[in-house]
């Protein structure tokens, strides 16, 4: 059994912002793989399900935390904790303002890089659980950062950022069974990043 988190704010005011990339990655893998009814617990919203690999089905707790994206890190560890899951078997997929919008990076190990969510699961977990960096780019100045992660996409994102989703979930039996470098290859390969100049990705002018 693996850990699938996606990172993001609880609550209709958030539900389109950038920051929320990792929600919207959940549930896009909940219906592409078709997981059961999402419910309450470990202070998060959960539903389960299975991947089918080429090695056999892969059980799959799937979690969006409630916490806010600060306090993440609760709500994953007490799931890791209950089941005696690994670190090496928890998945997180989050915004990175360190990608340009449409890049996708997978990531073991490391320090949080400014996001707060990262930081609060090392707290809990420690460093070294798998990283699915999903980026939206950077505002340019460092004090644009907040509202560029939590404003919601342009318009004119949403063909990558559908694409960039639906990828992350067909790929996934790759990161399922743990060959992360084949997963990223794959999403990739299905969903190529805009091509565009730093000031267009400010503006969301793709």
């Amino acid at each position: 059994m693996i850990i699938i988190a996606g990172l993001g704010n609880p609550g209709a005011k958030y539900e389109k912002n950038r920051h929320n990339i990792g929600f919207m990655a959940a549930d896009e893998i909940a219906r592409r793989w078709r997981f059961g009814a999402e419910r309450a617990k470990f202070q998060s919203i959960v539903s389960e399900g299975e991947v089918e690999t080429a090695e056999g089905p892969v059980k799959v707790l799937l979690m969006k935390p409630q916490t806010y994206m600060n306090e993440s890190g609760r709500a994953v560890g007490e799931a890791a904790r209950f089941y005696k899951i690994k670190p090496s078997e928890i998945i997180v997929f989050h915004d990175e303002i360190d990608l340009a919008p449409g890049r996708f990076r997978m990531k073991t190990g490391g320090g949080a890089a400014g996001q707060n969510g990262i930081r609060s699961l090392i707290s809990h977990l420690g460093p070294d659980f798998r990283r699915a960096r999903m980026g939206v780019g950077h505002p340019g100045d460092k004090h644009l950062v907040m509202p560029h992660v939590l404003g919601d996409f342009h318009k004119a994102e949403q063909p990558w950022l559908n694409a960039l989703l639906q990828a992350c979930a067909d790929a996934l039996p790759f990161a399922a069974v743990g060959d992360d470098e084949r997963y990223q290859g794959e999403v990739m390969r299905l969903a190529p990043a805009p091509k565009f100049s730093p000031r267009q990705a400010a503006r969301g002018e793709l």
